[in-house]
């Protein structure tokens, strides 16, 4: 896959509205991969942390349909163990805000089978509607 990478390409709106909302320079990460190497939830994740942060580097929005800000738990140990005191749980949440704001649901309470309603903990409904609606 050839990449043609030039300033304005990598400074792309997308860039700029995660760094406003997280707070976070993504272009000061080196890609040093403690964040991943730590990461509980990386296993479950289609782009690692760090190749989250690279594809956004890069100006790419692939990032935005992928799972990974949906998996993160924001346990904050990629944040604790980055050399670079970037705080990629942050860039995360910024991630989930900015896809939220497209007012795309992506969970349907009514698919939702009732037998799992009825065994699942209420918290962790509560919890997934708030993280995944509009």
């Amino acid at each position: 896959m050839h990449i043609n990478l030039n300033g304005q390409k990598m400074k792309c709106k997308l860039v700029e509205k995660v760094e406003k909302i997280s707070k976070q320079n993504i272009f000061s990460c080196y890609q040093c991969g403690k964040c991943s190497a730590g990461c509980p939830m990386a296993e479950r994740m289609d782009f690692l942390p760090n190749q989250a942060i690279k594809l956004l580097q890069m100006g790419s929005e692939e990032v935005m349909n992928s799972k990974t800000m949906w998996m993160c738990a924001s346990c904050y140990t990629c944040s604790v163990r980055c050399p670079r005191g970037i705080d990629i749980s942050a860039v995360m949440e910024a991630l989930r805000l900015i896809s939220l704001r497209t007012s795309v649901n992506q969970v349907e309470p009514s698919r939702i089978p009732l037998e799992e309603l009825e065994e699942l903990p209420q918290i962790a409904l509560v919890c997934n509607f708030r993280k995944m609606t509009r």
